[in-house]
């Protein structure tokens, strides 16, 4: 599962799984859900994501997570 935030647009897409998007639904207003070719979620993009969550933290509980990765996007020419 990755989580990537885009400030420009204040997005934040939920990567599930891999695959490629064949099919999306707003199941809520600013909630979009993508599906793969199986119609399974494998994506949710939340827009306008700072009025939805707190995006200065993030809380990990009770998954059996394997390698934990973290990085941080670095702007260009930086």
């Amino acid at each position: 599962m990755v989580f990537q935030y885009y400030p420009d647009g204040d997005m934040l897409y939920i990567k599930l799984a891999s695959g490629v998007s064949v099919e999306s639904e707003e199941v809520a207003p600013g909630i979009v859900f993508d599906f793969d070719e199986h119609n399974r979620v494998i994506g949710i993009e939340i827009e306008d994501a700072s009025t939805f969550v707190d995006l200065s933290r993030l809380e990990v509980l009770t998954l059996p997570v394997a390698n934990l990765i973290l990085s941080e996007r670095v702007p260009a020419g930086v």
